[in-house]
């Protein structure tokens, strides 16, 4: 652990956080006062987690904000604090003694790790600057022989529009042109019939939400201002590292849309007014138009859904749907767990990217089968399931390891943790002390030299616990 004497701001002030250790140390079930109380938890800007009982409604109500006024105003306390100090999340724990004289220690942040979800511990580590999953990473591949759908035709989807929408104020040239440069492409010719019929601006209608569900009804999503097209390449769909990882790029040879996490050539233009986004693909799959019309889910990291052939399909509502196909190969994603493969034989495929080995009940496994698979660069494995964690270092390829703190310790007093490693992460299940963990979590990122997770301790007395 690396320790720090507390900086001048609010966020390092015991004052700040008092309100939350009291709130905690009330939770506590341990109430007789002889022994000494530890409470952990994090709180950022956009949410906090803290093991606080929270009282219950009366009996025929529902839970009001005011029922959770004091967890509130505590929690705001040290938001607060971390807006001021330009901090985004925070951890800590706390030992209470029966005196009530307490050592807070406040947990990071490092630029080079990622908040837990929901528990004082590290999320990722970021061992290579900049460093993004190889889903991430995928371009689309190319498509010699595509080419628009027949069905596109611009002087239908022209008289359409303006058919449905008389009233609508088109962009000019001028604003279109200053669009296609902002985006660094060039605007498909169907995408520029639309928003010569409408611009979409807000403004245009006057507030009359009336107007905006006619022009809903007319286009068929909720459409975009000109100034707000944006091109859904793979750096607007963030994902945090441990999920990102265990993605995969995958486009059968029939596939209408490449299953790629974004492109340079989805132009999105559309919200079909439930969050997922509609996006004119000029990257189609082998058996797709350039210029069909796909939908990114907001519930999804990677591929699109296929709408229609063209957007005059689209606005004719003429929608299509991208034909199922049946499963064959193993996946070059693979789950080893009780209620998946049940072993890791099973998952052995040359195509074989991600390898995740859940909840078991059963001997732990070895890794033979997958030694020397080309493709693996995933490789997660829930607390307990490994018999030899060092058979890890047979897999050459990795670029991102989960691993319980158990097996961690191993490869580390070994100095045999990956050095093809791009991030890690330690899982933790049940109530850990965040300490120790914090620990493995720099011992790790040291191996990188990379900004360490920084301890800093404050004191203060929270009085004689009752």
């Amino acid at each position: 652990m690396v320790d720090q004497n507390p900086p001048v701001a609010a966020i390092a002030d015991f004052a700040t956080w008092e309100p939350v250790l009291r709130l905690l140390l009330a939770s506590n079930e341990k109430k007789d006062g002889a022994r000494s109380v530890r409470v952990a938890g994090s709180i950022g800007r956009g949410g906090w987690s803290l093991a606080l009982k929270r009282p219950m409604p009366p009996r025929g109500r529902a839970a009001q904000v005011e029922d959770i006024q004091e967890e509130l105003d505590a929690v705001e306390r040290v938001q607060s604090a971390l807006a001021e100090a330009g901090v985004d999340d925070i951890s800590f724990t706390a030992d209470i003694q029966p005196t009530g004289e307490t050592t807070l220690r406040l947990l990071g942040p490092s630029p080079a790790v990622e908040p837990g979800i929901g528990t004082p511990h590290p999320g990722a580590l970021l061992l290579v600057e900049g460093a993004l999953p190889e889903p991430w990473r995928r371009l689309p591949d190319p498509v010699p022989g595509a080419v628009p759908a027949p069905s596109a035709d611009l002087a239908l989807l022209g008289r359409t529009l303006r058919e449905r929408l008389p009233q609508a104020i088109g962009a000019t040239e001028e604003e279109i042109v200053a669009t296609e440069a902002r985006l660094g492409v060039a605007l498909p010719d169907e995408l520029k019939v639309l928003y010569r019929v409408t611009r979409a601006r807000w403004e245009d209608l006057g507030g009359d939400y009336e107007a905006a569900e006619r022009a809903y009804a007319a286009v068929g999503c909720e459409l975009l201002e000109l100034d707000s097209l944006y091109v859904a390449d793979a750096s607007s769909r963030y994902c945090r590292w441990e999920f990102a990882a265990m993605e995969a790029v995958v486009t059968p040879p029939d596939a209408v849309v490449q299953g790629l996490v974004g492109s340079p050539g989805w132009i999105v233009f559309g919200d079909n007014g439930g969050g997922d986004q509609l996006a004119v693909d000029l990257t189609p799959g082998p058996r797709g138009h350039i210029g069909q019309i796909i939908m990114l889910s907001h519930e999804e990291f990677i591929g699109a859904e296929f709408v229609a052939d063209s957007l005059t399909d689209m606005v004719l509502g003429r929608l299509g749907a991208e034909p199922s196909r049946p499963q064959g190969e193993p996946p070059v994603v693979a789950r080893v767990n009780v209620a998946s493969l049940k072993s890791v034989q099973a998952a052995a495929h040359p195509d074989l990217e991600v390898l995740s080995i859940g909840g078991w009940d059963g001997a732990p496994f070895r890794l033979a089968p997958v030694i020397g698979l080309p493709r693996l660069r995933t490789f997660t494995a829930y607390p307990g399931t490994l018999a030899d964690p060092l058979e890890i270092t047979g897999l050459t390829g990795l670029e991102f390891l989960e691993l319980g703190p158990d097996a961690w310790r191993v490869l580390l007093d070994a100095k045999a943790v990956p050095r093809s490693l791009s991030a890690a992460a330690i899982v933790v299940h049940g109530e850990r002390d965040p300490l120790p963990i914090v620990d493995i979590a720099n011992e790790i990122l040291a191996l990188w030299d990379r900004p360490r997770i920084i301890q800093t301790v404050l004191t203060g007395d929270l009085g004689p616990l009752a």
